[in-house]
């Protein structure tokens, strides 16, 4: 069986100086001129460069069945996401948004036992949405590797006393956890988005809980759905297998009653995978929008940065975790998860203000 991907690349500053040569990128500021066409069997892989210019030449060659599948992909790469509804909030994905990171826990990789006590943890939720950041990501367990699995109760009353207060304030909360239960008890407390490494898979009833809530709901790529999430990394190409078991299970969720707009995927970067396949899933972003879902993106003080630059602290990892944040904005990723949301936001707003530059550039390349 011959599977087919298409990834967009040739990214350009905008469509009005080459009319005709680029499309835009799943509703984001992104236009892209090229279009890889990959093929995929047991024995190999190959891959076609095409322009966009020249697609519907390209495509209308090719058979029935590949023709199809192509127009599928490419609709759900350049079809707008839709805006988050978070309770009262509505966050727009049309520009990239943080999701900034608050781990209840004593045992987080980065911040465990920074943000145990609730007042402390909301006064730093409140600096960063002061920032900028759109959304708050609050965890009660870590799942750093060889992390202990905690009771659910105890989970729950981690993070709720966190939420509660939060919510009160009118923060856009999501909730990160596995366990149904957790779930439940934090969408009662004034949460309004789950965010599963497990894609709704670790616990039974974690599917019908958030069927039943109509939240959005990020579903994370990882080798395990047991309770070491890092476990039996192994991969014929990473990249593809990602994708595949992405796209499987978004179909799983959405025939559930969850629909596909409420659906964020997340390719799930340090869990269970080594350096170079990190690096390939990153090199390779922008063919997730295949899966025509909200990209979300993590990779945020995570020890492939240690590894490329030698910050063993992860405190220390600062500047490579905005260079991948933004290096997964130039992709098309919607949102990024990160520790360090003042510092992110920034450069985002950096980046946004070039990109609507170039967009000026293309409309009146008249110098004033």
């Amino acid at each position: 069986m011959i599977k087919i991907y298409l990834r967009p690349t040739g990214f350009v500053e905008g469509p009005q100086r080459n009319e005709g040569e680029s499309l835009r990128l799943a509703g984001t500021m992104l236009w892209f001129s090229q279009i890889e066409y990959i093929t995929r069997d047991i024995t190999s892989t190959q891959r076609q460069l095409v322009s966009v210019r020249e697609w519907d030449a390209f495509a209308s060659a090719l058979t029935d069945t590949a023709r199809a599948r192509c127009a599928l992909l490419l609709q759900r790469i350049t079809a707008p996401r839709a805006e988050l509804q978070m309770g009262m909030h509505r966050v727009s994905l049309d520009q990239p948004r943080v999701m900034a990171i608050i781990n209840a826990t004593p045992d987080s990789f980065s911040d465990g036992g920074m943000n145990l006590d609730p007042e402390i943890a909301a006064k730093a939720a409140f600096f960063m949405l002061r920032a900028g950041a759109a959304i708050i990501d609050i965890g009660g367990e870590s799942t750093r590797p060889g992390a202990p699995l905690i009771g659910d109760g105890d989970e729950l009353n981690r993070v709720t006393p966190l939420i509660r207060r939060l919510a009160q304030a009118g923060a856009a909360i999501s909730i990160d956890t596995r366990k149904a239960s957790v779930m439940a008890g934090a969408l009662q407390a004034g949460a309004t988005m789950i965010n599963d490494i497990s894609a709704l898979l670790y616990d039974d009833h974690s599917l019908e809980v958030a069927c039943k809530s109509n939240a959005p709901v990020a579903l994370m790529h990882a080798p395990s759905q047991g309770a070491d999430p890092h476990k039996d990394g192994n991969y014929d190409d990473v990249v593809y297998d990602v994708f595949d078991w992405l796209e499987q299970r978004v179909s799983e969720v959405e025939a559930a009653g969850l629909s596909r707009d409420k659906i964020l995927i997340d390719p799930g970067i340090g869990f269970g995978k080594t350096l170079a396949i990190n690096l390939a899933i990153i090199n390779n972003l922008a063919i997730y929008h295949g899966l025509g879902c909200a990209l979300l993106f993590g990779a945020s003080r995570k020890r492939l940065i240690g590894a490329l630059s030698d910050a063993e602290d992860a405190k220390d990892r600062l500047g490579g975790s905005i260079l991948l944040a933004m290096k997964a904005v130039e992709q098309g990723a919607h949102i990024v998860r990160v520790h360090d949301a003042a510092e992110t936001v920034q450069a985002i707003r950096v980046w946004r203000g070039l990109r609507d530059a170039a967009w000026m550039e293309t409309i009146q390349p008249t110098a004033i």
